[in-house]
């Protein structure tokens, strides 16, 4: 039987590529690799998940207002180790965040806007 193991990427258009690399290394902190993109080692999500590092793909409904205020079809969850950190990192870069904070009980979550206007969930799972 043939099964999906994992995503093994997660490709995007933007006005301007080199911009936005940019802004994902200087923002975030994120580190390009040799091929244009960015890459994630599991070692570190394996920590806070010893079961099993994952990823989650989850549909949708085409009217649902969770992805505003970005008018694309799809946002990003980056998983941080330090939402705080990351959201300080952020403002300090002039990014704002779009909405307050949650604290629940998979984790902390902080919200902002890349470039393109891409939505971000920021997700510092618990310890």
């Amino acid at each position: 039987m043939a099964d999906v193991i994992g995503v093994g990427g997660v490709f995007l258009h933007c006005a301007d590529p080199d911009a936005t690399k940019s802004w994902y290394a200087r923002v975030l902190g994120m580190v390009p690799n040799d091929y244009g993109g960015f890459d994630f080692g599991h070692r570190e999500s394996a920590k806070q998940f010893p079961e099993g590092a994952r990823t989650i793909f989850a549909p949708f409904a085409a009217d649902s207002e969770y992805f505003k205020p970005s008018t694309l079809p799809f946002m990003l969850n980056l998983m941080v180790d330090d939402l705080d950190g990351m959201l300080a990192r952020a403002k300090s870069e002039g990014v704002e965040e779009l909405q307050p904070r949650e604290n629940l009980e998979y984790g902390q979550f902080g919200w902002i806007l890349d470039p393109d206007g891409r939505k971000i969930e920021l997700w510092q799972p618990p310890s």
